[in-house]
């Protein structure tokens, strides 16, 4: 099994060495690992806090995969929060290290933080969700260096709205949109279990969702924790692997050189 979603205290956000990561992962029984530490550039009110120093990181990567080859494998991977003005800064990034896996997220529209509450202040539900949508919708037919697009409906833990589920019917068009802009272009989706530690009572997306990313004809997908300390490492991920299956997927993929390598759920 998998997590290919996880943060480093290479991430402002997160105090988890890699080392303790590793253990985590290995105790548990995961055999590959991404770590995916963040890259925001121009993030509100944080400077350059969400900027990594890839020199260090990659010693970093570098002892862990040493340490641990015998017990798992370790890819080097990396979460992108794009906003439209930054697109060349983080394509340049990308090309200049060796990335085995890129997830692409939107945590900034607008230039309005979503995670401390500005994005979502003064706006209904319905104009918070379809904002995001567009903004996401934007992101997939305009960059196209990424692997997976990460926590696709990540508006529902934001806001405060008591109804934080996307409604039967509701934003259809957009949210087709997005997946077929996805599977066109060759990239996947990620499930991305930390849905359950933030409330939603689900992952991320939920199933609704990826039974319509399946009848699409989306195939590619990862599972994820979005762990920050190792104790949320491969947490609620039977919970994750049985709504995949009744999504209808057979295959979640992990990724080396960019390149998808695909293995049976079963």
């Amino acid at each position: 099994m998998h997590d290919y979603h996880i943060h480093s205290n290479f991430s402002t956000d997160s105090q988890m060495s890699m080392e303790a990561a590793c253990e985590k992962a290995i105790d548990i029984g995961l055999t590959d690992i991404a770590f995916t530490d963040h890259v925001d550039f121009d993030y509100p009110n944080f400077d350059d806090s969400f900027m990594i120093d890839y020199h260090e990181y990659r010693i970093a990567l570098q002892k862990v995969r040493e340490k641990y080859q015998d017990k798992l494998t370790i890819a080097f991977g990396v979460e992108i929060g794009l906003q439209p003005h930054v697109h060349q800064e983080t394509l340049n990034l990308l090309n200049e290290h060796p990335f085995d896996f890129i997830i692409l997220s939107t945590h900034v529209i607008d230039h309005l933080d979503m995670h401390v509450g500005d994005f979502c202040a003064g706006k209904t539900r319905e104009q918070s969700y379809e904002r995001y949508l567009k903004e996401v919708y934007d992101s997939v037919s305009s960059f196209d260096k990424y692997s997976v697009y990460g926590h696709l409906d990540l508006i529902r833990r934001y806001g405060g709205y008591t109804d934080n589920f996307f409604r039967p019917g509701e934003f259809d068009d957009l949210l087709n949109s997005i997946l077929k802009k996805i599977i066109e272009s060759g990239h996947g989706i990620e499930i991305n279990t930390s849905g359950f530690r933030y409330g939603l009572g689900t992952p991320m997306p939920t199933l609704d969702i990826l039974k319509k990313y399946k009848e699409l004809g989306g195939e590619l997908i990862t599972i994820g924790s979005d762990a920050h300390s190792p104790e949320y490492i491969g947490h609620g991920f039977d919970y994750a692997l049985d709504m995949l299956r009744c999504a209808g997927f057979r295959y979640i993929a992990n990724f080396k050189q960019l390149n998808p390598i695909y293995v049976p759920i079963d």
